[in-house]
């Protein structure tokens, strides 16, 4: 009975000043503050895009006045509401606007401004719905709204880290490939502190998952296409700025190449999430499928492989690290105290050159030699005998690996004879 008396009353209230708005209106009399009314209706319709363009328009002629008019109505109507329905029109016009201003304007600057100060509270939300007929219903519109608020609450600080960014000239993945490589090393290490805010908001997308009755509502189909369409444009980013990262891991220093693979490790198990999610959303029907991206999924070979990698590059770093302190380090004789600066210097250089050189180094041969594996006493033998014995020793080779049996005995057979001819000259040559 409670809740039902609260349903009526909170209809009452808000059908009230959604009236008051629209006769104000029609009267000629307008200011920001009916204009929020009027646009956050208590209906199942969604936000009309004529009041983002009005807004825009007021925003244009008194910017600064107007900046601080809207978040102090917006801030009082999205703080006293219980109704849903006006609750996520709120944070729909916010989010068109976000996105909808030029990026130069004062508009996220008093935003965080206002959030800083306590005059509005996204994250977190205080919202909860009373404008539902049952508590089950109430308790999935009020965790939708939360949810959203907590997404526009990270987005509202990436960005605000996109225009400084912008600001300090950060280049973007295409201009990395020309850079001399300090350059690129640079603006990698801030690509690295964007990275993360990227997987968080994609987290925070898909913590917006409508559940049982409010995936339903026409208004909540209507936001989610809003927010999986900035989804969209978001996992593209982090796919462009995670691969130019991932080409150059073993060119950044290990603090930053451990940052990247945590990253790319954490894209992983995103990526297999994501893609879930995405093809529930096809399932309702929240966006077109051809407007989908495709979900480049990683594979936990590769992310074992690469962990394996840093490990052996980390292990090598320290061996060699040891090696060059232990091959550094001063003996006892070569102590500080009996070297002068000179004589270090030519340690050292020395030490260098005998951990790295490109030149051939000569050793210096054995006085005693290795005899040889034949002797032969050819002291009184003419040269004539040697050339016509070693003329007749020698044969022909095989044309084929495989020979035929009556080619290979009679081979046999001349070799035996000719052996028996040069014994015959060798024994007359010693006579």
């Amino acid at each position: 009975m409670q809740r039902r008396i609260r349903q009526v009353l909170n209809a009452l209230r808000e059908q009230g000043c959604a009236g008051y708005a629209k006769v104000a209106t029609m009267g000629g009399f307008c200011d920001l503050d009916l204009l929020i009314v009027k646009a956050t209706a208590p209906d199942d319709l969604p936000l009309p895009e004529r009041y983002v363009h009005q807004f825009l328009k007021i925003f244009s002629i008194s910017p600064v006045v107007s900046f601080q008019t809207f978040f102090h109505s917006f801030t009082r109507r999205f703080g006293k509401t219980r109704c849903w329905r006006v609750a996520l029109k709120c944070l729909l016009l916010l989010h068109r606007l976000l996105r909808t201003v030029p990026q130069d304007s004062l508009f996220r600057a008093e935003l965080l401004w206002v959030r800083s100060n306590g005059l509005l509270s996204l994250y977190p939300c205080h919202f909860r719905d009373n404008s539902s007929s049952s508590s089950s219903s109430s308790l999935n519109f009020t965790n939708f709204i939360r949810s959203y608020a907590q997404l526009l609450d990270e987005a509202i600080d990436f960005f605000s880290m996109d225009d400084k960014a912008s600001e300090d000239g950060i280049s973007s993945s295409e201009e990395l490939q020309i850079q001399s490589l300090s350059e690129k090393m640079k603006e990698i290490g801030r690509v690295l502190e964007v990275l993360p805010q990227l997987q968080s908001l994609i987290d925070r997308v898909m913590d917006c998952r409508p559940a049982a009755s409010a995936s339903r509502s026409f208004l909540v189909k209507a936001t989610m296409k809003h927010i999986l369409r900035d989804s969209f444009t978001c996992y593209s980013t982090f796919q462009r700025d995670i691969v130019v990262v991932m080409d150059s891991l073993f060119e950044l220093p290990y603090r930053n190449c451990i940052a990247a693979f945590d990253i790319y490790k954490k894209a992983a198990v995103q990526a297999a999430q994501l893609c879930e999610f995405y093809d529930w959303c096809k399932a309702i029907g929240f966006c077109g499928s051809y407007e989908y991206p495709f979900i480049d999924r990683i594979p936990h070979l590769h992310i074992r492989a690469l962990e394996n990698v840093l490990h052996g590059m980390w292990q090598m770093t320290d061996s060699s690290s040891s090696n060059i302190s232990s091959l550094g380090s001063p003996s006892p004789a070569s102590s500080p105290s009996c070297l002068s600066e000179d004589d270090s210097e030519k340690e050292m250089v020395r030490t260098r050159e005998i951990m790295v050189s490109n030149q051939w180094e000569k050793f210096e041969e054995d006085d005693d030699e290795v005899p040889p594996l034949l002797q032969l006493d050819v002291s009184n033998v003419s040269w004539e005998v040697l050339l016509e014995a070693s003329i007749v020793v020698s044969h022909d080779p095989p044309d084929s690996l495989f020979c035929n049996s009556n080619d290979y005995s009679d081979r046999i057979k001349d070799s035996r004879e000719n052996t028996k001819l040069m014994d015959g000259w060798m024994e007359d040559a010693d006579m």
